[in-house]
């Protein structure tokens, strides 16, 4: 419960509470807006410190940061679990506050009356008092419920959306904080919506994997995990042949020197060969020009002269016997010079045929040598290869791994999300008590304003606990602030029935925008029943123009609950604060 709250200002309207309903009121200037709550009477920013005393992170643009407010130093008297305390904060210092040591457990009291605390404890002695929320198992708990998840139902802020639906707190609240907050508000296993955001959070990277493979920064993730199996067993056999190869390599220190003298073996050989042909033709030649040389035929001569009758004398042929003699003596040289020249010929080709015999001995040494062994060159050329097929092997092991998790992580998927589904139905099933008082309870606070109720329902879905509040069709906004309101009733009952509660619900006045003045004054005489039946504390702000004038019952009297302080926007002085500023 709230029993006071106050700042080290003069200009500060004390607040001080009852038990019940407790009405801040607050005078609103013809065509004024609430809009701003810096310079209107001050109904939300009364909501915005309390959270601000409670426990909420503030922004740079947070009014209790302001040039105008960051020094106030603002104080609240509050009971928490039995415990009658205080606590302050300023803007100037947000990440710490000062309690009243009788807050503390009791161990951790010490002898002066008041000890600072950092945000992070006080919201952890808030969870253990006030909802009674173990400390987290670790420093960074998550998917777990917490004071400032579970506190704003309690609560509502308007600028944060806090009206828009039943749900929700705030216009953004996760999926997840809803369901956690809500199952360990409603008395159902809120680890079952943790499980289902784990799993969210899973199906969400492999969503990541999925989008980056069809974006290209993956595209490995393209083939299957069977494909790139036999992919990677083909490059790996292709791998481990090369290693083999580079094995038995041996690298000759002298190998392009030796290439080069087997290329001029080679040369030479052909050049020995060419000159081997020429002279074999010109062996040709000779042979036949040696074989077409005829001796002289004198006595062939000597008949043709005799057939025709003529007698030579013997002065002819003494000629003719000089002659026959000198022809015999040039012929017998020629075939002495073709001879020479013969034997000259063979002999060269019988010495190129040795030396092509040595040189084609020599180039087969050094072919030998050659196959046995390789150039630096080559090797490093092959030593290069097997690094891009090594690296190629490792590619596709790595690529074969992503597969494999993402298929694995399908299948885990799948099985999760079935596993939580079941969960989550099995709890609702045996808990089925928990939920049939829960409907009911909501169901009866809406039928005391209107006589077709809203309903709740509690539902298990393969998205987690799905809470629905449904109110007959065509129903105004009004209508439907009403069943927030009915809702958050119905969360603070239970919770006072547990023992376990912030002692307090509050409601600003835009809840009951819309509403009609009946239902108005209804909920109002609903809030206050139940307030004073369950032993909490329903504050509401209100304009003293939208406070009903009638529609209560007999008996009941709102001005009772009307506090003391009445606010007003249109003095400088008659706001919350007691100044205006920018």
């Amino acid at each position: 419960m709230i029993r006071k709250i106050s700042a080290d200002r003069g200009s500060f309207k004390t607040l001080e509470f009852g038990p019940g309903l407790n009405v801040l009121r607050a005078d609103k200037s013809e065509g004024a807006t609430d809009r701003d709550s810096r310079n209107g009477a001050g109904k939300t920013s009364f909501v915005e410190l309390v959270h601000f005393l409670f426990g909420a992170n503030t922004r740079q643009r947070n009014i209790f940061r302001s040039p105008a407010l960051r020094d106030w130093r603002f104080e609240a008297e509050v009971e928490l679990a039995g415990k009658l305390g205080a606590v302050a904060r300023s803007g100037a210092h947000p990440g710490s506050v000062v309690v009243s040591t009788a807050l503390l457990p009791d161990a951790s009291r010490q002898l002066a009356p008041r000890t600072s605390l950092g945000l992070k404890d006080w919201k952890a002695l808030l969870a253990e008092s006030v909802f009674g929320l173990p400390a987290p198992a670790t420093d960074k708990p998550k998917f777990e419920p917490s004071f400032r998840s579970l506190f704003p139902y309690f609560a509502r802020r308007q600028e944060s959306g806090g009206f828009q639906e039943c749900m929700k707190h705030f216009t953004r609240q996760p999926t997840w904080n809803m369901q956690v907050s809500l199952s360990w508000l409603l008395g159902l296993d809120w680890t079952v919506s943790q499980r289902f955001q784990e799993w969210r959070e899973r199906k969400k990277a492999l969503g990541t994997l999925k989008a980056a493979a069809a974006s290209g920064e993956l595209t490995r993730l393209g083939r299957g995990a069977a494909e790139l199996r036999t992919d990677l067993a083909i490059a790996g056999a292709d791998a481990q042949r090369m290693k083999d190869r580079l094995d038995c390599f041996r690298v000759h220190p002298d190998y392009e020197t030796l290439e080069r003298e087997a290329t001029a073996i080679t040369a030479e050989i052909q050049d020995l060969a060419a000159a081997n042909l020429a002279d074999r033709g010109l062996l040709q030649d000779l042979r036949a020009s040696l074989e077409e040389e005829e001796e002289p035929q004198r006595a062939e001569i000597l008949n043709v002269f005799r057939e025709a009758g003529i007698v030579l004398p013997d002065l002819v042929q003494r000629r003719l016997k000089e002659v026959e003699r000198f022809h015999r003596t040039v012929l017998a040289n020629r075939r002495a010079h073709l001879a020479g020249e013969i034997e000259s010929a063979n002999a060269r080709i019988a010495d190129r045929e040795a030396r092509k015999r040595e040189l084609d001995r020599r180039r087969r040494q050094i072919m030998g040598i050659l196959e046995s062994a390789g150039a630096l060159a080559d090797y490093t050329a092959l030593r290069e290869e097997l690094g891009r097929r090594e690296a190629k092997v490792e590619t596709l092991t790595e690529r074969l791994r992503d597969a494999e998790r993402l298929e694995t992580l399908r299948t885990e998927l799948k099985a999760e999300r079935a596993s939580a589904t079941k969960s989550l139905q099995d709890d609702v099933r045996e808990r089925q008590a928990v939920v049939r008082d829960v409907v009911l309870r909501f169901e009866a606070l809406s039928r005391s304003l209107y006589e077709r109720a809203g309903s709740l329902t509690i539902a298990a879905s393969d998205n987690g606990p799905k809470f629905e509040v449904r109110i007959p069709a065509g129903q105004s906004r009004g209508i439907a602030n009403m069943q927030i309101f009915c809702f958050d009733l119905m969360l603070m009952e239970l919770l006072a029935e547990r023992g376990k509660s912030p002692g307090f619900l509050i409601h600003d006045s835009h809840l009951f925008d819309g509403v009609d003045e009946r239902q108005t004054a209804q909920a109002l005489q609903l809030g206050a029943k139940r307030a004073e039946a369950h032993g909490f504390q329903y504050i509401v702000t209100m304009n003293t123009d939208a406070i009903p004038r009638e529609g209560f019952a007999s008996g009941f009297r709102i001005e009772d609950h009307f506090m003391d302080v009445r606010l007003t926007d249109a003095a400088e002085d008659g706001g919350l604060f007691g100044v205006r500023f920018d």
